[in-house]
């Protein structure tokens, strides 16, 4: 309740801080010196102060207002040596008049800073129904004590304060949960994140650029584990559709009457299992974009009328006769040579056409080795905070053991070497004992001393690693008459990245 002692300016003082508290929330550190100065005013004082508990044993000056303010915010003030500690142990209010001689006073302050205490109102300051903190006010004008009716005011203002502080609490909350949403909306919630450092991937993306742009099929061409789907993403986050669905499929993880009901939809009845109607992909991904994974293991009856749905963009559910039409973009991506299918007879050659607009090859790990320190390091940070432990880095040994290694599982096994060194090793590097990884699948040495001869214990590694290259670029050109298109195949490169090659390593 307010006193009756509270005259018309200090109520009006308390419903402007009032209003201030719905409207400045966010910037509590200015609403709280708004406050302290308020109650310096009506209770005609020196100085005032606000100190929060920094832990279990140290106050700290969150706001310090007088002669002193500046100085005294950098000292520590003890929890069971000063009078602002029994404040918040006690959870009371206090007025001392007599502050020298009272047996709590901490000095401290008072002997970095000069400024002599002599009485002091201090009163909780009270946060979710705990007590965090302490406001004072220090020597009334004109060397009177101080009253009730001035501690009435200031426990008033320290209500003030606690309801900011709950109001800026919340606020804080709130706006974390939106910048991460807002971070998840911007990243693409639910998608991967790609990395890329190695040359030949970094001209896969600008043609990828190139693609986005464009409504025509995608066929993603590469070995398993060298992120197909992550390709397939960034085409979509790319293109006008990324505000609209990006739906996956995966061809190979469901039956055919299975999977015609995930693709198309069905009504219900048109199946044993069929208790309701049901929305397809394709339906889902309308205006947007569909991926599908491991496109080869589609059965050929479903080939035919996944065909009929890129050429008229329409279907039927299943067990229904209604033509439903879409607008939707087809990725599909595989690690099989379909035109080998074509051939024995188990994937349509018009399907294959018509998937095989744009195609990309994602080359594989052993080739892009670039990629496998960046990428290493990614999975060392995610796998570092999942198993609570901190690693910092590879040792010299592993980054070697990495670079050497051929993975034959790709990205996909990278990453699980990385997980399985994090739950098996010891912060706070990775060893190469860590990694677990088969020895017999550490490639390049032996062919490397065969192009190095004699020179190979004499240069570095960068070195080392240059003349190999060169030469096995150099025998796979000639292989193929300089035919970089041919070339580009056996590396399992990009046309373009053959080029690029050779005037990297200087061939001509």
């Amino acid at each position: 309740m307010i006193p009756n002692s509270v005259d018309a300016e200090k109520l009006n003082t308390l419903v402007e801080i009032n209003a201030r508290i719905n409207e400045d929330y966010f910037d509590l550190d200015a609403l709280l010196v708004h406050i302290l100065e308020s109650a310096m005013r009506l209770v005609k004082c020196e100085a005032s102060s606000l100190l929060l508990m920094e832990d279990s044993e140290t106050l700290k000056f969150r706001v310090a207002l007088g002669p002193a303010g500046v100085q005294a915010q950098e000292i520590p003030v003890s929890m069971k040596e000063s009078i602002a500690g029994w404040v918040i142990e006690h959870n009371e209010s206090l007025i001392i008049n007599d502050v020298l001689g009272d047996p709590r006073f901490f000095g401290t302050v008072q002997e970095k800073t000069g400024y002599i205490t002599k009485t002091m109102a201090a009163v909780p300051l009270r946060f979710k129904d705990g007590c965090i903190g302490v406001i004072e006010l220090l020597n009334k004008d004109a060397g009177i004590p101080f009253t009730r009716d001035d501690l009435a005011i200031l426990e008033l203002l320290s209500v003030q304060a606690g309801i900011a502080y709950q109001n800026a609490s919340a606020y804080r909350q709130a706006h974390v949960k939106i910048r991460k949403l807002e971070t998840a909306i911007s990243d693409g919630a639910g998608f991967h994140k790609l990395i890329a450092e190695d040359p030949a991937v970094l001209d896969l993306l600008k043609m990828v650029e190139q693609i986005a742009a464009t409504n025509s099929s995608v066929l993603i061409l590469g070995e398993s584990g060298v992120g197909k789907e992550l390709f397939a993403e960034h085409i979509h986050l790319k293109s006008p559709r990324a505000s609209k669905p990006f739906v996956r499929v995966n061809c190979a993880a469901l039956s055919e009457q299975l999977l015609e009901s995930e693709l198309f939809g069905h009504v219900r009845g048109a199946f044993t299992d069929a208790v309701s109607d049901s929305t397809g992909r394709f339906e889902t991904a309308n205006g947007g974009t569909l991926f599908l994974d491991e496109i080869g293991e589609l059965p050929v009856n479903l080939q035919a009328k996944l065909l009929r749905v890129i050429q008229s963009r329409s279907f039927e559910k299943v067990g229904s006769s209604k033509t439903i039409s879409v607008d939707v973009r087809i990725i599909a991506a595989t690690n099989r040579d379909l035109e080998a299918m074509i051939k024995a007879g188990t994937f349509r050659s018009d399907l294959y056409f018509r998937l095989n607009v744009l195609p990309i090859t994602v080359p594989p790990l052993r080739v892009r080795r670039g990629d496998i320190e960046p990428l290493a390091d990614f999975f060392r940070q995610k796998f570092s905070m999942e198993t609570k432990k901190n690693f910092i880095g590879f040792s010299k040994d592993a980054l070697n053991v990495l670079f050497h290694y051929s993975w034959p599982g790709n990205i996909r096994e990278l990453e699980n070497s990385v997980e399985r060194a994090c739950v098996l090793g010891t912060p706070p590097l990775i060893e190469s004992a860590d990694l677990r990884l088969n020895c017999t699948e550490i490639n390049d040495s032996g062919f490397l001393h065969t192009h190095l001869g004699d020179t190979d214990t004499q240069v570095s590694l960068k070195e080392a690693l240059f003349i190999f290259k060169k030469n096995y670029v150099t025998r796979v050109l000639e292989k193929t008459g300089r035919n970089q298109t041919e070339a580009a195949k056996i590396l399992d490169v990009q046309r373009t990245y053959v080029s690029r090659l050779m005037n990297e390593l200087d061939i001509r």
